[in-house]
């Protein structure tokens, strides 16, 4: 049996109706249907539109926000009602497949995996705490998801990143729309991180990302302090995990905290429309640099 790592309670389907919202004008808020009732409802959208996962017409999971109100009448004051947390891919041949969007899930999930002893590359650790500020001078000065101390009492540092996006090639917008995938496996997806919204092609797509994997690898090379990749893959649709190609910075970044000892885990979560979520793996393979 899988081991169980989370749970979300009270899911909804829905389908995103409009993104930014008609009534909030920023990405973060959707005017969502709700699949039983047909009500809509404001959505907080935490992916903004996680390369289409959430963007307007996408099926999506959602739930209640915690001390969330029914929306006032005056428009000026609504809120979200709901957060959105699952993506919903509708598929003939195979089940729908379920993907975690919520960016605060993959730090959820991994603390679970290390507390239920899943993680391969930390097993029986002695202790660890949450999100731990760490300052050198004018090398590092960033908080970090995860410190602790492993069996053998050597400290580690672990950032996490979600990983919610796959496809069959990594190639950017234009490129996919040239290629032909219709006789691909389902299943043999490569995850990739990171992607998203810049303003300029050349721009690194996560500033911050980018800046925890370097302070990860100055710290590896200074230090005897164990230093921890750990990409949250939410989803089962693939066979692989790379940094993306289309931002050469940060895969520049990744190639050389390898070469510097930094580990990487790449664990695979499974997710039912139940809200359950699975553990899988932590050791999907990378594809070569």
């Amino acid at each position: 049996m899988l081991p169980l790592l989370f749970q979300i309670d009270n899911l909804l389907e829905g389908r995103v109706n409009k993104r930014p919202s008609k009534y909030i004008k920023t990405p973060y808020v959707a005017d969502i249907i709700c699949s039983d009732t047909n009500e809509e409802v404001l959505g907080h959208t935490a992916s903004l539109g996680c390369c289409g996962l959430a963007n307007t017409n996408a099926i999506i999971l959602m739930a209640p926000s915690p001390n969330s109100k029914s929306k006032p009448k005056n428009q000026a004051n609504m809120k979200c009602t709901h957060t959105v947390y699952l993506s919903v891919v509708k598929n003939i041949a195979y089940d729908d497949l379920i993907i975690g969007i919520h960016p605060k899930l993959a730090e959820h999930l991994t603390e679970a995996a290390l507390k239920n002893n899943c993680l391969s590359k930390l097993k029986n650790i002695k202790k660890y705490r949450r999100e731990t500020s760490i300052y050198i001078k004018d090398k590092v000065d960033s908080r970090f998801d995860f410190t602790g101390v492993d069996q053998d009492g050597i400290p580690f540092i672990m950032e996490v990143k979600n990983v919610p996006l796959a496809d069959y090639e990594d190639v950017t917008e234009n490129e996919r729309g040239k290629l032909d995938f219709t006789n691909c496996e389902f299943n043999s997806k490569v995850a990739y991180f990171p992607d998203g919204y810049r303003k300029k092609s050349t721009d690194p797509v996560s500033p911050r990302a980018l800046k925890h994997i370097r302070e990860l690898t100055f710290i590896k090379k200074e230090t005897s302090v164990r230093c921890i990749m750990c990409y949250v893959i939410q989803r089962t649709d693939i066979n692989r995990f790379q940094p993306s190609v289309i931002d050469p910075e940060y895969r520049s970044a990744f190639i050389d905290a390898i070469k510097a000892g930094v580990e990487i885990i790449t664990m695979v979560v499974k997710w039912t429309k139940e809200g359950n979520a699975y553990f899988i793996r932590d050791d999907l393979p990378i594809s070569s640099l």
